[in-house]
Protein backbone atom coordinates (compact mmCIF):
# COMPACT_ATOMS: atom_id res chain seq x y z
CA UNK A 1 0.00 0.00 0.00
CA UNK A 2 2.94 2.18 0.69
CA UNK A 3 1.68 5.56 1.43
CA UNK A 4 -1.72 5.39 -0.63
CA UNK A 5 -4.77 4.91 1.73
CA UNK A 6 -5.55 1.89 -0.85
CA UNK A 7 -4.40 -0.78 -3.30
CA UNK A 8 -0.83 -1.57 -4.64
CA UNK A 9 1.62 1.16 -4.29
CA UNK A 10 3.76 0.10 -7.31
CA UNK A 11 7.13 1.76 -6.09
CA UNK A 12 7.06 -0.32 -2.73
CA UNK A 13 6.22 -3.18 -4.82
CA UNK A 14 9.57 -3.00 -6.58
CA UNK A 15 11.28 -2.14 -3.19
CA UNK A 16 10.39 -5.27 -2.41
CA UNK A 17 11.11 -7.18 -5.78
CA UNK A 18 14.86 -5.42 -5.20
CA UNK A 19 15.35 -6.48 -1.75
CA UNK A 20 14.11 -10.42 -2.37
CA UNK A 21 16.46 -10.58 -5.77
CA UNK A 22 19.41 -9.55 -3.80
CA UNK A 23 18.50 -12.13 -1.20
CA UNK A 24 17.71 -14.63 -3.63
CA UNK A 25 21.17 -13.77 -5.25
CA UNK A 26 22.89 -15.42 -2.45
CA UNK A 27 21.81 -18.42 -2.77
CA UNK A 28 18.87 -18.58 -0.50
CA UNK A 29 15.86 -20.04 -0.95
CA UNK A 30 12.73 -17.72 -0.65
CA UNK A 31 8.79 -18.35 -0.14
CA UNK A 32 6.30 -15.81 0.46
CA UNK A 33 3.11 -15.22 1.96
CA UNK A 34 1.17 -11.85 1.82
CA UNK A 35 -1.45 -10.33 3.33
CA UNK A 36 -4.71 -8.78 1.66
CA UNK A 37 -5.50 -6.00 3.95
CA UNK A 38 -4.49 -3.09 1.30
CA UNK A 39 -7.33 -4.27 -0.63
CA UNK A 40 -9.84 -6.15 1.48
CA UNK A 41 -10.05 -7.46 5.56
CA UNK A 42 -12.32 -9.65 6.10
CA UNK A 43 -12.48 -8.80 10.02
CA UNK A 44 -13.49 -5.13 9.05
CA UNK A 45 -16.07 -5.90 7.21
CA UNK A 46 -17.58 -9.00 9.72
CA UNK A 47 -17.85 -5.99 11.71
CA UNK A 48 -20.02 -4.00 9.18
CA UNK A 49 -22.40 -6.50 8.95
CA UNK A 50 -20.72 -9.32 6.19
CA UNK A 51 -20.71 -12.94 7.08
CA UNK A 52 -17.31 -13.99 8.12
CA UNK A 53 -16.71 -16.69 6.05
CA UNK A 54 -18.16 -14.68 3.30
CA UNK A 55 -16.05 -12.01 4.25
CA UNK A 56 -12.33 -14.18 4.90
CA UNK A 57 -12.91 -15.58 1.35
CA UNK A 58 -12.88 -12.50 -0.14
CA UNK A 59 -9.76 -11.37 2.01
CA UNK A 60 -8.27 -14.44 0.58
CA UNK A 61 -8.87 -12.98 -2.70
CA UNK A 62 -7.34 -10.19 -2.16
CA UNK A 63 -3.90 -11.82 -1.13
CA UNK A 64 -4.12 -13.55 -4.51
CA UNK A 65 -4.20 -9.81 -6.52
CA UNK A 66 -1.43 -8.96 -4.35
CA UNK A 67 0.41 -12.17 -4.54
CA UNK A 68 0.15 -11.32 -8.36
CA UNK A 69 1.24 -7.57 -8.44
CA UNK A 70 4.58 -8.79 -6.91
CA UNK A 71 4.96 -11.70 -8.83
CA UNK A 72 4.84 -9.62 -11.80
CA UNK A 73 7.79 -7.00 -10.16
CA UNK A 74 9.93 -10.49 -9.39
CA UNK A 75 10.08 -11.37 -12.99
CA UNK A 76 10.20 -7.79 -13.99
CA UNK A 77 13.73 -7.90 -12.03
CA UNK A 78 14.38 -11.29 -13.61
CA UNK A 79 13.31 -13.64 -11.05
CA UNK A 80 11.62 -16.87 -11.81
CA UNK A 81 8.87 -17.36 -9.75
CA UNK A 82 6.09 -20.02 -8.84
CA UNK A 83 2.11 -18.81 -7.44
CA UNK A 84 0.78 -21.52 -5.70
CA UNK A 85 -2.98 -21.02 -4.20
CA UNK A 86 -4.77 -22.67 -1.19
CA UNK A 87 -8.22 -22.09 -3.44
CA UNK A 88 -7.78 -23.40 -7.53
CA UNK A 89 -7.65 -20.76 -9.52
CA UNK A 90 -5.55 -22.88 -12.90
CA UNK A 91 -5.84 -19.70 -15.64
CA UNK A 92 -3.76 -17.72 -13.32
CA UNK A 93 -1.24 -20.11 -10.80
CA UNK A 94 -0.86 -23.62 -9.37
CA UNK A 95 -3.04 -24.95 -6.69
CA UNK A 96 -0.31 -25.53 -3.44
CA UNK A 97 0.64 -29.12 -3.17
CA UNK A 98 3.75 -29.16 -0.60
CA UNK A 99 5.91 -31.60 -2.74
CA UNK A 100 5.83 -29.03 -5.55
CA UNK A 101 6.14 -26.12 -3.74
CA UNK A 102 9.80 -27.54 -2.12
CA UNK A 103 10.45 -28.68 -5.67
CA UNK A 104 10.26 -25.40 -7.25
CA UNK A 105 12.61 -24.09 -4.69
CA UNK A 106 14.77 -26.13 -4.81
CA UNK A 107 14.99 -25.38 -8.53
CA UNK A 108 15.55 -21.71 -7.74
CA UNK A 109 12.37 -20.15 -8.08
CA UNK A 110 10.74 -17.66 -5.86
CA UNK A 111 7.67 -19.49 -4.31
CA UNK A 112 4.58 -17.49 -3.29
CA UNK A 113 1.88 -18.90 -1.70
CA UNK A 114 -1.75 -17.01 -1.94
CA UNK A 115 -5.07 -16.93 -0.60
CA UNK A 116 -4.14 -17.86 2.71
CA UNK A 117 -4.97 -21.06 3.87
CA UNK A 118 -7.40 -21.70 1.95
CA UNK A 119 -9.98 -21.72 4.84
CA UNK A 120 -11.99 -18.95 6.86
CA UNK A 121 -11.13 -17.87 10.57
CA UNK A 122 -7.79 -18.41 9.69
CA UNK A 123 -5.51 -15.01 8.78
CA UNK A 124 -2.23 -14.65 6.68
CA UNK A 125 -0.02 -15.25 9.49
CA UNK A 126 -1.43 -18.62 9.91
CA UNK A 127 -0.63 -19.49 6.17
CA UNK A 128 2.87 -18.08 6.73
CA UNK A 129 3.36 -20.23 10.21
CA UNK A 130 1.70 -23.49 8.04
CA UNK A 131 3.30 -23.13 5.14
CA UNK A 132 6.70 -22.48 6.62
CA UNK A 133 6.10 -25.74 8.51
CA UNK A 134 5.61 -27.64 5.64
CA UNK A 135 8.13 -26.87 2.97
CA UNK A 136 10.72 -27.20 6.30
CA UNK A 137 11.78 -23.34 6.35
CA UNK A 138 14.21 -22.48 8.84
CA UNK A 139 13.07 -19.05 9.87
CA UNK A 140 9.53 -16.99 9.28
CA UNK A 141 10.23 -13.67 8.67
CA UNK A 142 7.55 -11.39 9.92
CA UNK A 143 7.76 -8.01 8.12
CA UNK A 144 5.46 -5.29 9.19
CA UNK A 145 6.02 -1.24 9.74
CA UNK A 146 7.72 -1.34 12.75
CA UNK A 147 11.57 -2.42 13.53
CA UNK A 148 10.73 -5.36 15.69
CA UNK A 149 8.71 -6.13 18.71
CA UNK A 150 8.00 -3.59 21.72
CA UNK A 151 6.63 -3.42 25.21
CA UNK A 152 3.81 -1.43 23.67
CA UNK A 153 2.67 -0.23 20.30
CA UNK A 154 5.24 2.17 19.28
CA UNK A 155 3.36 4.20 17.23
CA UNK A 156 0.91 5.03 19.85
CA UNK A 157 3.41 4.58 23.03
CA UNK A 158 6.72 7.00 22.91
CA UNK A 159 8.10 5.47 25.69
CA UNK A 160 7.68 1.60 24.58
CA UNK A 161 10.92 -0.28 24.40
CA UNK A 162 12.63 -3.13 21.55
CA UNK A 163 13.54 -6.38 22.32
CA UNK A 164 16.11 -7.44 20.37
CA UNK A 165 15.28 -11.29 21.44
CA UNK A 166 12.49 -12.58 23.15
CA UNK A 167 11.36 -16.24 24.13
CA UNK A 168 8.04 -17.86 22.93
CA UNK A 169 7.03 -17.64 26.65
CA UNK A 170 7.84 -14.72 27.32
CA UNK A 171 5.75 -13.14 24.51
CA UNK A 172 2.52 -15.30 26.39
CA UNK A 173 3.73 -13.81 29.66
CA UNK A 174 3.50 -10.20 28.59
CA UNK A 175 0.61 -10.26 26.39
CA UNK A 176 2.59 -9.20 23.62
CA UNK A 177 0.95 -8.96 19.56
CA UNK A 178 3.41 -10.30 17.60
CA UNK A 179 1.26 -12.99 15.59
CA UNK A 180 -2.49 -14.33 15.56
CA UNK A 181 -2.72 -16.63 18.51
CA UNK A 182 -3.08 -20.08 15.97
CA UNK A 183 0.53 -18.79 14.17
CA UNK A 184 2.41 -18.25 16.93
CA UNK A 185 1.17 -21.57 18.80
CA UNK A 186 2.16 -23.66 15.10
CA UNK A 187 6.24 -21.71 15.57
CA UNK A 188 6.56 -22.79 18.91
CA UNK A 189 5.02 -26.36 18.74
CA UNK A 190 7.31 -26.23 15.54
CA UNK A 191 10.20 -24.92 17.27
CA UNK A 192 9.95 -22.59 13.99
CA UNK A 193 11.86 -18.89 15.05
CA UNK A 194 10.45 -15.80 14.13
CA UNK A 195 11.98 -12.76 12.89
CA UNK A 196 9.60 -9.36 13.03
CA UNK A 197 11.13 -6.65 11.03
CA UNK A 198 10.30 -3.89 8.97
CA UNK A 199 10.42 -4.76 5.99
CA UNK A 200 9.63 -1.12 4.19
CA UNK A 201 13.40 -0.10 4.85
CA UNK A 202 15.16 -1.09 1.66
CA UNK A 203 18.11 -3.56 2.52
CA UNK A 204 16.33 -4.66 5.93
CA UNK A 205 16.07 -8.49 4.07
CA UNK A 206 19.42 -8.81 3.08
CA UNK A 207 20.90 -7.24 6.55
CA UNK A 208 18.62 -10.71 8.12
CA UNK A 209 20.11 -13.45 5.31
CA UNK A 210 23.90 -12.04 6.30
CA UNK A 211 22.93 -12.43 10.48
CA UNK A 212 22.51 -9.08 11.59
CA UNK A 213 20.93 -8.57 14.37
CA UNK A 214 17.87 -6.81 12.76
CA UNK A 215 14.22 -6.61 14.27
CA UNK A 216 12.92 -8.84 17.55
CA UNK A 217 13.87 -12.49 16.54
CA UNK A 218 11.13 -14.85 19.09
CA UNK A 219 12.44 -18.54 19.85
CA UNK A 220 12.21 -21.22 22.18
Amino acid sequence: MGDKQYGIDNDRVRQYAEDIKAVHAQGLEVAIVIGGGNIFRGLSAEKSGMDRAQADYMGMLATVINSMALQDALEKVGLKTRLLTAIKMEQICEPFIRRRAVRHLEKGRVVIFGAGTGNPYFTTDSAAALRAIEIKADVVLKGTRVDGIYTADPEKDASATKFSEISFKEVYAKGLNVMDMTAFTLCEENELPIIVFDMNKPGNFMKIARGEEIGTLVKG
